[in-house]
């Protein structure tokens, strides 16, 4: 069996058997990339990059308006509203190989987009974790980004990486060959020296997907520009075709110049990596359908004063959020309604309206305004969102 030596400082590539090394530095196993710097697990700054969490709609298509979260972390932008819907598993195609999800957009009507307006699916990353690129600084690092793509029209498609202010960015364009297949695609970017790049709780990075992105909004692909550019210029537009079709995943944002491959986290791990900026105490259905779901309710028992505020008690939340996050309350069962309500028990079941205080990024209080005074029961389902 041999032996291979790596002398970083050798100047020549190196092979060995199925190992080899470039004059980067770079090693690839068997034709895969392999990490050439920084840690071989928590690589990817991108959370639900293979679209497997969907807390709020558990797989249910929703009408892509602006600032609507589709599946986790994934918002869309929109200039007007209705014109495309957005569904993880749209159009039940097979993903690609190693991946079970993706992110499906589909175009509700041909829309023609004015210079101004703009139509993105996004993914805001917090600046505690993207501090690490030094952007904004002359030891700014490079990044890669990898996904797989599939879309029912063809030709050039863009986007981009932005700064929290959007006064910085990086337009990026690719090619779409063949229409309805997978392709998966790499961009390199060399970090941004200059700007102001957030390292706290805020946007660190955003990133944006073209689907029809007017000319004020799109520059030219491949140079950093002090320019709000959310897309490339000339780049497709989805919303243009009425049905056309734009699917995603596997999307790896990554420290670097060679794409390594996709990560792939537990569920546990993504799911509570989702729960920072966003939860609900039954992640498994649909926020809408949370009322009158008895699986996952909360349950505590608090004094409740009458004719007064009562039941006022802390709920702990399972992952410390971003931020202290807003949240809503919404019967557990015997209502037909998602109003701010909880439901109380005493002597029999009662519905009270329910007051959020003391909301902090890890607990909250619920108080009520009704029922009689003494020991009481309460029990509701939640969501609370501390999304960018």
């Amino acid at each position: 069996m041999s032996t291979l030596r790596v002398n970083t400082l050798q100047s020549t590539s190196t092979t060995d058997g199925g190992i080899s090394i470039d004059t980067s530095g770079h090693v690839t196993v068997d034709g895969v990339a392999m990490p050439s710097s920084g840690p071989l697990s928590n690589r990817n700054k991108i959370i639900n990059g293979d679209m497997r969490i969907d807390q709020r709609n558990a797989g249910a298509s929703v009408t892509g308006n602006n600032a609507v979260y589709t599946i986790d972390r994934w918002v869309i932008a929109a200039s007007q509203n209705s014109k495309l819907t957005v569904q993880q598993n749209a159009g039940s195609v097979t993903p690609p190989a190693g991946f079970v999800n993706y992110l499906g957009i589909t175009s509700s009507s041909a829309y023609a987009v004015p210079a101004g307006e703009l139509f993105n699916v996004c993914q805001f990353i917090e600046g505690f974790n993207t501090a690490d690129l030094a952007w904004g600084t002359a030891n700014a690092r490079s990044v890669v980004l990898s996904f797989w793509v599939r879309s029912s029209l063809t030709g050039t498609f863009g986007g981009a990486l932005t700064n929290n202010a959007q006064d910085r960015s990086y337009p990026f364009s690719y090619s779409i060959s063949s229409a309805n297949t997978w392709e998966q695609k790499t961009i390199a970017v060399a970090g941004d020296t200059t700007g102001t790049w957030l390292t706290n709780n805020s946007s660190g990075i955003k990133l944006w997907f073209g689907l029809g992105v007017g000319s004020t909004n799109s520059g030219t692909a491949g140079a950093w520009a002090a320019a709000q550019y959310l897309s490339a210029t000339g780049a497709t537009s989805v919303v243009g075709t009425n049905g056309a079709t734009f699917y995603i995943t596997g999307v790896q944002l990554e420290v670097g110049s060679v794409a390594t491959p996709f990560e792939h986290r537990s569920y546990g791990d993504e799911l509570a990596r989702c729960q920072r900026y966003y939860q609900q105490s039954n992640p498994l259905v649909a926020a809408s359908a949370l009322y009158n779901t008895d699986a996952g309710k909360v349950y505590y028992t608090g004094w409740n004063y009458s004719g007064s505020n009562g039941v006022a008690g802390p709920v702990r939340l399972p992952v410390v959020m971003r931020s202290a996050p807003t949240v809503s309350t919404y019967v557990a069962q015997g209502q037909t309604t998602t109003a701010a309500k909880v439901n109380l028990y005493q002597s029999g079941w009662t519905t009270a309206d329910a007051s959020i205080e003391g909301v902090g990024a890890q607990s909250f209080n619920v108080n009520n305004s009704g029922g009689v005074g003494g020991n009481t029961l309460i029990i509701f389902h939640y969501t609370a969102s501390a999304e960018l």
